[in-house]
């Protein structure tokens, strides 16, 4: 997938605009207004230069040359792929679906969101093309944790979840999971009950904040406590 689309610059926008055009994908990011096209070049821009002081890539301003930040969202019309990445509204990502799939000319597009918690079928069924639709959920900092979590609803088509993880692992470089789709997918549905677990033993002063860290720390390896 040489044309990337990602919908929304903000944190997990500019990481998802940054990691496709590392991996050599022209990029077009959308944002809504000037100042958010701005802050979301900004962003980019800081974060590249970061990587390549610390040796990560080889030019900043190379991998800038494929990256383009735009309010226009008709520029999205010739994309192979478009990654919605805005607010976590289910209103907002619907409408959003149901305008990239007049916009995005090819039938054989994807159109994909970053979401964590939307059932992907609800934003499937608002398109013509609903087996093009999964989700494609990265984590924060995108361009450090290689783990994405590939989301397909009951509409899609096992080519499209095929031709996801292979740009997701292929190009990117990192490694995908499927999960079913249903509420929190893999990561979330084990994480937040885990931290809630934490909250109520200390709520209810069965252990200190500080004791529940070091108790999964030393006692079961994870590399830092749930409070953080």
């Amino acid at each position: 997938m040489d044309k990337i689309g990602v919908v929304g610059c903000g944190l997990m926008g500019a990481g998802i605009a940054e990691v496709c055009a590392r991996a050599g994908s022209q990029v077009i990011a959308v944002e809504s207004s000037p100042d958010r096209v701005e802050a979301g070049i900004a962003r980019i821009t800081k974060s590249l230069e970061r990587a390549e002081s610390r040796g990560r890539i080889d030019s900043a301003a190379a991998v800038l040359e494929r990256i383009s930040v735009v309010e226009d969202i008709n520029a999205l019309r010739d994309r192979d792929l478009v990654i919605e990445a805005i607010v976590e509204d289910e209103a907002t990502k619907v409408a959003l679906f149901k305008q990239l799939d007049e916009i995005v000319e090819s039938p054989d597009a994807i159109l994909a969101s970053n979401t964590s918690s939307i059932p992907i079928m609800k934003l499937a069924v608002v398109t013509n093309r609903p087996d093009k639709v999964l989700g494609i959920h990265f984590f924060n900092p995108v361009p450090v944790l290689s783990l994405v979590e590939l989301v397909p609803s009951l509409l899609t088509s096992e080519k499209t979840t095929l031709e996801a993880r292979s740009f997701v692992e292929g190009s990117l470089g990192k490694h995908a999971i499927l999960s079913q789709d249903r509420a929190g997918f893999v990561v979330n549905a084990l994480l937040i009950p885990f931290v809630l677990s934490a909250i109520r033993m200390l709520e209810s002063g069965f252990a200190t904040a500080e004791d529940i860290d070091e108790g999964l720390v030393r006692g079961a390896a994870h590399p830092q406590g749930p409070r953080a």
